[in-house]
């Protein structure tokens, strides 16, 4: 008896011997629209209907030697669609009364996502103070979406979504200090990051720089730089075709740049000397811009927009640690630069515990960003005093300074 092993759509009438979840073949770093295979690794019997094998003979051993070729490399790929295709079984959750956020294992370079989507959302959540689970199980949403959310047994997908679900929900508000038209203007830049400047992104992430992004992808197994090496091309087909059907990838590599650098310096103008985008309170936008900016300040080392943020939108390096100090601190850069950041920051920022994978979060219980006229809440990222420990008013005029005693 022979056997055989193949991949089955789950859609068709295969007997299901083994049921796995998804392939994500979209970009995994972090599209909200991606490209997934569905469908089960099989085994099934090759019967020798009519002595078919027998009748090769002792003169057909070369074609006995192709079967046993043939069926070394069936083994072999089969194995790595089970490396690709299997996900990492964690115990079953209740989301009653509790979020819990789907998202794309952490890489290995220490920056919670490569996706910038999911760095927005959980990011948004930590923001509104809303204590979360996350849930690294690589299932896409019934939507075909990447992150998406569980909450009292409802699934929301579409990071937009998933915000104004919470808001309904939950009855926080990020945007409370913003009138009709700092919205609009709200809206409107985040339809340009999310739209535009992400696309650039993919193309430097996924196209320009895959080589670095492989080697922060986190895969395990005795093929894992093979199946790194699989995902990362296969991603790179998919994101130049979906960037083609966008339209902006229809332009050479020089004019991608040249889009990137003009919504770069249009986020760098509309920040200025400000403390987040919309002036000195935080809204929904600094989770959205927060998300895409940190793939440029951490994960394209050696990269143009990395040079940019870094260098002439010095204002938007500084903008980044600040958020990254204060919502993350557990996030450790082993480069990080005390340009951004303010003495007190640095101090407070040097002891770090490891990105969490799989554990409820909330930054505080009772944070309330705005406190009381009366009181003096200690928060987590506050003294004793209340004043701030991570925020950097590092404004333009403290950098200059610092550049001339250089």
């Amino acid at each position: 008896m022979h056997w055989g092993v193949g991949f089955a759509s789950s859609r068709s009438c295969v007997v299901e011997l083994s049921r796995n979840q998804s392939l994500t073949l979209g970009w995994c770093a972090g599209s909200e629209e991606h490209v997934s295979f569905y469908g089960d690794i099989i085994a099934f019997p090759w019967q020798d209907y009519g002595g078919i094998m027998a009748g090769l003979g002792s003169d057909s051993w070369w074609k006995k030697t192709l079967y046993l070729t043939g069926g070394a490399l069936l083994a072999a790929a089969a194995y790595l669609l089970h490396e690709l295709l299997a996900i990492r079984k964690e115990q079953e959750v209740d989301s009653k009364d509790a979020i819990i956020l789907h998202q794309f294992s952490r890489p290995n370079n220490g920056i919670p996502s490569l996706s910038p989507f999911c760095l927005k959302m959980e990011t948004y959540l930590r923001m509104a103070d809303l204590p979360y689970q996350n849930y690294f199980d690589g299932k896409l949403s019934p939507q075909g979406k990447m992150p998406w959310i569980e909450y009292n047994r409802k699934k929301v997908s579409g990071t937009e979504f998933i915000i104004d679900f919470l808001e309904e929900k939950l009855g926080v508000n990020l945007n409370k200090n913003l009138g009709p038209h700092e919205r609009a203007v709200s809206r409107a830049v985040t339809k340009m990051v999310e739209e535009h400047f992400y696309w650039t992104l993919a193309y430097c992430q996924w196209v320009d720089n895959l080589h670095e992004t492989q080697k922060m992808l986190l895969c395990s197994g005795p093929f894992s730089d093979l199946l790194k090496w699989i995902l990362c091309h296969l991603t790179k087909g998919i994101v130049k075709r979906e960037m083609y059907g966008h339209g902006i990838g229809r332009f050479s590599e020089e004019e991608i740049y040249k889009l990137m650098e003009k919504d770069m310096r249009s986020l760098a103008g509309l920040l200025g000397d400000k403390k987040y985008i919309m002036g000195p309170k935080l809204s929904t936008l600094d989770a959205t811009v927060f998300g895409h900016l940190a793939q440029a300040m951490w994960t394209l080392p050696g990269t143009r927009p990395e040079r940019l943020i870094k260098g002439e939108l010095i204002n938007l390096a500084m903008y980044c640690e600040r958020i990254r100090r204060k919502f993350w601190p557990e996030w450790h850069q082993d480069d990080d630069n005390t340009l951004y950041e303010s003495e007190e920051s640095s101090e407070a920022s040097k002891p770090h515990t490891p990105l969490q994978d799989f554990s409820f979060y909330s930054r505080t219980e009772t944070f309330d960003e705005e406190g009381t006229e009366n009181s003096i809440s200690q928060t987590p990222d506050t003294d004793y005093t209340g004043h701030s420990l991570f925020d950097s008013d590092v404004d333009m005029d403290d950098y200059t300074d610092h550049a001339q005693c250089k």
